[in-house]
């Protein structure tokens, strides 16, 4: 699969705008009963996360973060996702909330970046989030300014290297101090990538290899 041009940007945007492969395609990675991602809590807080993608050495690449492992009350610390977080009152949408997240955790200023659509939206039930994910996209390579106090790292794949089915595994993973058997999740250059953002990540490339016939 070639990525290579904005050609695959309207695609994806036209795919986008059509039903979407839904939880079917994210229960693929969930490392534990998928039932657990389908039900939101009554009480459930709601967060954004925004897929952003960008041209680099005339390919298109994808943008993930490495949470910092030091903050106590992150339930996700240490784990690579999507730049995001909680919706605030300042929020006017979802989006709006997504835009603004990634902003503040990878400094890429709100209005570069152009939303062509949303998937999905995923419940995180050990932190209580349902989650509403947006695809966007900036024209240039990004200069990016972490949130020291948050993001770890930033990480930017492929898309070519994404779809590669071979990046699939499954194994057991320590987690928290507990291990996890036979988990799903994806071989991101030596880093694994697991949970919810891996199964945000499966429905996006689903969305993105059937963009192909748009």
């Amino acid at each position: 699969m070639i990525i290579s041009d904005h050609q695959i940007i309207h695609q994806l945007e036209k795919r986008l705008a059509d039903p979407l492969p839904g939880s079917h395609h994210q229960l693929k990675m969930a490392p534990i009963n998928g039932r657990a991602y389908l039900q939101p809590n009554e009480n459930h807080r709601k967060a954004c996360v925004m897929i952003l993608l960008h041209p680099q050495v005339g390919e298109w690449h994808m943008t993930y973060i490495k949470r910092t492992s030091h903050n106590p009350d992150d339930r996700h610390a240490g784990q690579i996702s999507f730049p995001g977080g909680k919706v605030d009152r300042e929020d006017n949408s979802m989006e709006a909330c997504a835009l603004r997240e990634t902003e503040e955790e990878i400094g890429i200023y709100r209005e570069k970046i152009e939303v062509i659509g949303e998937l999905t939206s995923l419940y995180v039930h050990v932190s209580n989030f349902l989650v509403y994910p947006f695809v966007g996209f900036i024209n240039e390579k990004p200069s990016f300014v972490r949130q020291e106090s948050e993001v770890a790292d930033i990480l930017t794949p492929q898309l070519s290297y994404m779809v590669d089915h071979n990046i699939v595994r499954k194994g057991d993973v320590s987690v928290r101090n507990t291990t996890i058997r036979d988990m799903p999740f994806y071989n991101l250059h030596g880093k694994i990538l697991w949970g919810a953002t891996a199964m945000i990540t499966s429905e996006f490339l689903t969305v993105l290899r059937e963009a192909e016939k748009y």
